[in-house]
């Protein structure tokens, strides 16, 4: 009787659930008070809603532009790129940089044009005389705008075909040599991705760049990661400051085992041996031979992908492997 009586008192309705959202009755908070008890409360209340310290703090930009916050940015801007890459299905990434200056030859054959006639017009002119000996030099190495184009849609084919993200183009996003390795994935219909750097200046990503694959981001260094982290290759065009910086990072992260080494190809023996003396730097001590053996040299599209698969089967792998990222 006693053991009835127990579970008889334990018994209960169990009620419905609440709405997730709304109250029947609201709570004390959501009230001002009333001003019949201080009529300048809803005054000050609005005062207080509306200063800086109560916006929260990821709709305050100020607060976010702050140099103490400099952490967070940092977080922000590897976070962003790397959850849309990973909504997208893109695994790995063949890495194309180059310079921004190198046109296709469409436009250096163009420009040459424009500026010969300006010079009849004007015979006396240095500048424009100096100015059409740099457009006459880029004219010349034009052609690699057209192996990068070449060999964006290479990478846009292979796998699976253009829907298949497993391996995608990468660019710094900007235009040359960038800009082509975009628009031969565009050509054939494949999705590519383009890492613009927030800069002082206006400027646009190219217009080949993949809708949802193209990031606006803040800091360097963010940056190189993001180059890194997918790259199953990277593949340096000639260019200036900027293609260097890339190419002298990469090759110290991989002869320092910072990174797992993977295919560096320089495009364009002729140009790079002139920048680039590796085996003096090696007959001084200063790198050691070995360290030779980072890199190779390529002179067109195919060249390229040939070089890279090659390499991975000679490693026992395949470029289609899913990478493992680096901490």
């Amino acid at each position: 009787m006693n053991d009835k009586r127990r579970d008889k008192g334990r018994a209960c309705v169990v009620p419905p659930p609440v709405d997730p959202a709304k109250r029947k009755s609201p709570l004390p908070s959501q009230s001002i008070k009333s001003q019949f008890d201080d009529p300048d409360a809803a005054a000050r209340v609005a005062a207080l809603v509306a200063s800086d310290s109560y916006r929260e703090a990821d709709k305050d930009s100020t607060f976010l532009q702050d140099d103490l916050v400099r952490g967070a940015r940092l977080g922000l801007d590897y976070m962003k790129p790397d959850l849309l890459m990973r909504q997208a299905g893109v695994q790995n990434t063949l890495v194309v940089f180059g310079g921004t200056r190198i046109v296709e030859p469409a436009e250096a054959q163009r420009r040459v044009a424009e500026l010969n006639q300006l010079l009849e017009n004007n015979p006396d002119d240095v500048e424009i005389a100096a100015r059409l000996k740099v457009a006459k030099r880029i004219l010349k190495i034009s052609h690699y705008y057209t192996i990068a184009r070449e060999f964006g849609a290479i990478v846009g084919r292979a796998g699976d075909g253009p829907a298949d993200c497993r391996l995608t183009v990468m660019t710094g996003g900007g235009p040359g040599i960038m800009e082509a390795a975009n628009r031969g994935a565009f050509d054939v219909g494949a999705k590519s991705i383009g890492l613009n750097i927030t800069l002082p200046h206006e400027q646009f990503p190219n217009p080949y760049v993949s809708p949802g694959l193209c990031f606006s981001v803040r800091y360097f260094g963010i940056r190189k990661l993001h180059f890194l982290m997918r790259a199953r290759a990277l593949v340096f065009f000639p260019g200036g400051f900027g293609t260097l910086d890339e190419l002298f990072d990469v090759l110290t992260l991989a002869q320092t085992r910072k990174i797992i080494p993977v295919p560096i190809v320089l495009v364009g023996e002729s140009f790079w041996r002139r920048i680039l003396d590796s085996e003096a730097l090696a007959a001084n001590g200063v790198i050691d031979p070995e360290d030779l053996d980072l890199f190779w040299y390529a002179e067109s599209a195919q060249g390229i992908w040939d070089g890279i698969n090659e390499w991975y089967q000679r490693s026992g792998s395949s470029l289609f492997c899913e990478k493992l990222q680096a901490n």
